[in-house]
């Protein structure tokens, strides 16, 4: 694996300054890629310049409290919900003059893609997201997981304490790592992998970003009022129409491999589901052929 970082521009959105890397022409069919937790943009190296070489114009966002991306206000909230990541998707879209654009992305980056697409679909040409239908119901939050994935979301309840905010503060990178090889049991990444995603944690915002996502999901956190809307409509699960194509690893150490069909109600456009062999839970970096294949499949999908 090369350790060359991607390069990074610069644009302001409404609540926040936004890196992210460009490539492709400018002129192609655009498609933002949607990194998850805890992760960078670096799940796409091979990615993106794979579908800039298909003629795609390609955007790699650092989400919010990643990386160089930073908040406009101290007093904007630091809120890591759903709701937030889908309007920061939209909202680039917005600052870079791009109306419709296909959104891919797994963990946070592929609820970021679902939300903006049951929201706004006129403004999501298509979506790739890895583990099906992402939009969290706030209102399950205390119904029991699968007691075999259970330890797996370690995290989720480590999180809600304070003892979870201390650690996260001291070792991003040793839970990051955790997490890796939890979610990905068969990746064999290297230190120089790591340390190249560990260097986005080390934003300011990153530990109350991530603390919020999850106290937020679970029930234990008050969502930012400007998002009040979008939580209540997201709360009904809306259905995706717009054209899907959905991804799951066989090797994901904490979503079981599927044939799309217990999500196959929430989408109502569209849609093809394929199963990765091998791949884990940063199926992009893991499996880059398949992912931009999904990208590229979803692009026919939507011009046929």
């Amino acid at each position: 694996m090369s350790d060359k970082r991607m390069s990074v521009r610069h644009v302001t959105t409404d609540v926040l300054d936004v890196a992210y890397h460009e490539a492709g022409p400018v002129d192609g069919p655009p498609v933002l890629l949607l990194h998850g937790f805890p992760y960078d943009i670096h799940s796409y190296a091979e990615v993106a310049p794979a579908l800039a070489g298909s003629g795609h114009r390609v955007i790699v966002p650092y989400l919010r409290g990643h990386g160089p991306t930073r908040f406009l206000s101290p007093d904007t909230p630091r809120s890591g919900q759903q709701a937030a990541l889908g309007a920061d998707a939209l909202a680039l879209m917005d600052a870079l003059g791009i109306e419709r654009a296909v959104l891919a992305g797994y963990d946070w980056g592929g609820r970021a893609a679902c939300v903006a697409a049951a929201l706004h679909p006129e403004r999501v040409a298509g979506i790739v997201s890895v583990n099906s239908y992402l939009i969290q119901d706030i209102a399950l939050a205390d119904q029991p997981l699968r007691p075999d994935l259970e330890a797996g979301f370690w995290y989720f309840f480590y999180f809600l304490t304070e003892r979870g905010r201390a650690g996260l503060t001291a070792d991003a990178r040793g839970i990051a790592e955790v997490i890796w090889r939890r979610n990905s049991p068969k990746w064999t990444f290297g230190p120089a992998e790591l340390d190249r995603a560990a260097e986005a944690f080390l934003n300011p915002d990153y530990v109350d970003v991530v603390l919020h996502s999850y106290r937020h999901r679970l029930g234990h956190a008050p969502g930012a009022p400007a998002y009040a809307r979008d939580e209540a409509a997201l709360a009904a699960t809306p259905p995706i129409t717009v054209p899907a194509v959905t991804l799951d690893g066989t090797a994901d150490g904490n979503f079981p491999a599927t044939d799309g069909s217990p999500s196959a109600l929430h989408f109502t456009g569209p849609r093809v589901h394929h199963q990765v062999a091998d791949a884990g839970h940063n199926l992009p970096q893991e499996a880059p052929a398949a992912f931009a294949g999904a990208v590229r499949e979803v692009t026919v999908m939507r011009l046929s």
